[in-house]
Formats: structure tokens, sequence, C-alpha cells
């Protein structure tokens, strides 16, 4: 009998970086809702942030905040977080987060162009 052991190579993950006004932008979203925010931050961005999914999106340019990515998470897909990876440095850089309602984006409160 052979016996094969197969060794999985482990992931390095991202760091996690947080645009200052993030702070600012998580006060207009109602604190029940901070857990989860964070929670999918970190399941989502941490490992394979750059493999687009049915909620994770590359954007087009010109998109708010220079942000080149999006994930939508939370009720409805009422949550967006964008955000920009630096591949060679392994970070990911949390722009915004804000709530989409109906067809408008609001992040920090205020409307933002989709």
């Amino acid at each position: 009998m052979v016996t094969i052991m197969v060794i999985m190579a482990r992931r390095r993950p991202y760091a996690l970086a947080f645009a200052r006004e993030v702070t600012q932008h998580l006060r207009a979203i109602d604190a029940k809702f901070h857990a989860l925010i964070r929670e999918k931050i970190a399941e989502q961005l941490r490992f394979e942030p750059g493999t687009e999914t049915a909620n994770r999106k590359p954007l087009l340019p010109p998109a708010p905040f220079g942000s080149t990515w999006e994930i939508r998470f939370g009720p409805d897909n009422r949550f967006r977080v964008l955000y920009d990876i630096d591949q060679e440095a392994r970070v990911v850089q949390v722009l915004a987060i804000g709530e989409k309602l109906k067809e408008r984006l609001l992040i920090g409160g205020e409307e933002v162009p989709l």
C-alpha cells in the first residue's frame, strides 16, 4: 500500500490598510453592521483580493476614491468596500466603505456618483 501525502502551500495573507477617512465612513453606517463589515473585509480581502467573484469586481476608471476594486455584501448587498491592491507589497488599501440604497451610493453620508 502506498500513502501519498499532499502538502498544500500555505497562502500568505495580504495586509489590510485603511484610509484615514474610512473611520468617518463607518460613522454614517448603523453600528449594528460594523462587526459584519469588519468580518467581511477580513474574509474577502486577506487572501485573494484580486480574484473576481459574483460580489468582488474590478472597477473601471474613473472610480470613486481612485479605487480599482469593489466588494458587495450584507443584506440585499447593500454595503460596498472600495479598495486598491499593491500586489508587490501584498497590501490591500481600503479606500472607502459605503451603503448602496436603491440607485444611490452613500459614503460618509454623502452621495457618490457611480
